[in-house]
């Protein structure tokens, strides 16, 4: 298998269009045909994970944070980030990044973060918006199933909890064809009328050029006409944070203790306690400070993120417990969701989370005697 292969197998969970516009998701390092025989799965990319890299033969390192974000003017060992891609250069590995493209997957960052606390019933915090479109189709009555099949298996007519969702309307289709041609029916200069249905169903746009050529493969027209629409509604499978409940209310300290056990964090920071009892929870991994005012007018019991200003800790006003569970904590479990899509997708292939901790923040507890 290559490095690209490993990159698809992720991209079909968490499709790069789904990256925030500052993001750096994708290839890093490397070259995408090149063979993989091993992958090391990190949250970060450091010199110390190379190093791992390098130790455990692995010739692919598969991190959640990009190690590049901006441009690169020169390659010397000036700081971490130069110094960490000529040592994979150096040795020939690659470097595959999954970022805010995971963190917008419902099957991403947020969601195993969620199930981690036991949180049932989950849906997005923050759909994304214009992800959407609409495609219109007119088939003859006899490929109109043929049709639709070749659709929805790339990837149309996905909505919510359900599949293979369209609306079709039958009527007459007009058509000549002019000297040229070469008409599945009808005749060359005369004015034809066929039964046709018009095919509607919904498409995210990072899977719109694979379902119209899905279509058009299938379709026994010359010219097919159809059409594609831009929706505004949102897109319930992508989108920022997650929202879930407890299968039983809990007291905001059992609450607290849930998620620092979950975590293994040392310290929480978190708002005023509000004296209500914890059911719904809406949490986002890693800096989800602006979502906040989602998680609020979801009406959640409590919010989790990391990254929170001081003053942000004042907003809730007793109408949410705020809580901040620190960066690397409530994104590790991402490595384990990373290994998951890559053992699903192929299950001999080595894949292994790295042992280096790469969390750059520390804590110092007092010892109080």
């Amino acid at each position: 298998m290559t490095v690209n292969d490993i990159l698809k197998c992720i991209t079909e969970v968490a499709p790069l269009q789904w990256q925030e516009s500052y993001d750096n998701a994708g290839l890093q390092v490397g070259d995408l045909n090149a063979e993989a025989h091993k992958a090391l799965v990190c949250l970060d990319i450091t010199e110390e994970i190379v190093d791992e890299a390098i130790a455990k033969d692995c010739d692919v390192i598969v991190s959640h944070h990009p190690l590049i974000f901006k441009g690169l003017k020169h390659l010397t060992p000036t700081n971490y980030i130069e110094r960490a891609v000529m040592k994979a250069i150096k040795h020939d590995i690659a470097m595959l990044s999954m970022h805010t493209n995971l963190d917008n997957s419902h099957l991403g960052v947020s969601r195993i973060l969620a199930e981690r606390l036991g949180l049932k019933d989950l849906h997005v915090l923050q759909p994304l918006e214009n992800q959407l479109k609409k495609v219109v189709v007119y088939a003859p009555l006899s490929a109109a199933e043929t049709v639709r099949k070749a659709m929805f298996e790339a990837g149309a007519g996905c909505i919510g909890n359900y599949d293979s969702c369209s609306f079709n309307a039958q009527g007459q289709g007009t058509f000549k064809a002019n000297g040229e041609a070469h008409p599945y029916v009808g005749e060359i200069r005369k004015v034809h009328f066929e039964d046709e249905v018009r095919i509607e169903t919904v498409v995210p746009k990072h899977a719109l050029n694979q379902v119209l050529a899905a279509m058009l493969k299938v379709h026994p027209y010359e010219e097919v006409a159809y059409d594609v629409f831009a929706l505004e509604n949102e897109f319930q499978q992508a989108g920022a944070g997650m929202v879930g409940e407890l299968e039983n209310p809990m007291e905001e300290i059992d609450f607290l203790q849930l998620v620092s056990v979950t975590l293994s964090s040392p310290c929480l920071r978190h708002s005023a306690l509000t004296g209500r009892k914890i059911k719904k929870v809406a949490l986002c991994g890693g800096s989800g400070s602006p979502f906040m005012g989602d998680a609020l007018r979801q009406k959640a019991d409590a919010y989790l993120t990391a990254d929170i200003k001081y003053h942000d800790f004042f907003i809730p006003e007793g109408r949410i417990l705020l809580v901040d569970g620190g960066h690397f904590e409530t994104e590790q479990f991402t490595k384990e969701l990373i290994r998951g899509l890559i053992q699903k997708k192929f299950p001999t292939f080595a894949a292994v989370i790295a042992e280096t901790n790469t969390n750059s923040v520390h804590y110092f507890v007092r010892i109080i005697k």
